[in-house]
């Protein structure tokens, strides 16, 4: 590739609008700005969401009050899912997404909801309930 090899491309150089410059040329008299009115003068023009008087949409959309946590939530689990795993499994994140019981990973508690016919080992954030059924299946929970 050279210099004097590169090629101009149609529409890639837009030309700049001449106004003011008489009636032939399209954009005389008014230049393009219509006849009188706010606009039509110099340092006219209104702010940007002024809605011509009305209450703008800014106002009319209540204010976000209270305080949003970054924290990330626990996904539930419920005692009673964890009859899918066989007796002796330890049950983890991983296990759990690839058991289905969870969809997606990140932070997991499991809660009291059913019963549990399976002796397992738990090894993620569990409720009090939810320790004291596991315990009672013949599990543990580390």
């Amino acid at each position: 590739m050279k210099l004097h090899g590169l090629k101009v491309y149609r529409g890639s150089r837009k030309r700049r609008k001449v106004v003011g410059r008489g009636l032939g040329s399209g954009h005389g008299t008014y230049s393009g700005r219509g006849a009188k009115g706010q606009n039509a003068r110099k340092s006219g023009g209104v702010r940007p969401g002024f809605e011509g008087g009305r209450q703008p949409l800014i106002r009319q959309v209540p204010k976000l009050r209270g305080f949003r946590s970054q924290k990330a939530k626990a996904m539930a689990v419920r005692v009673g899912q964890l009859n899918k795993f066989n007796d002796g499994d330890k049950v983890t994140v991983e296990t759990l997404l690839a058991s289905r019981i969870i969809r997606a990973n990140g932070p997991v508690k499991i809660l009291t909801g059913g019963d549990l016919k399976k002796k397992l080992e738990v090894l993620v954030p569990v409720s009090a309930g939810a320790k004291a059924i596991i315990e009672k299946a013949g599990g543990k929970v580390i």
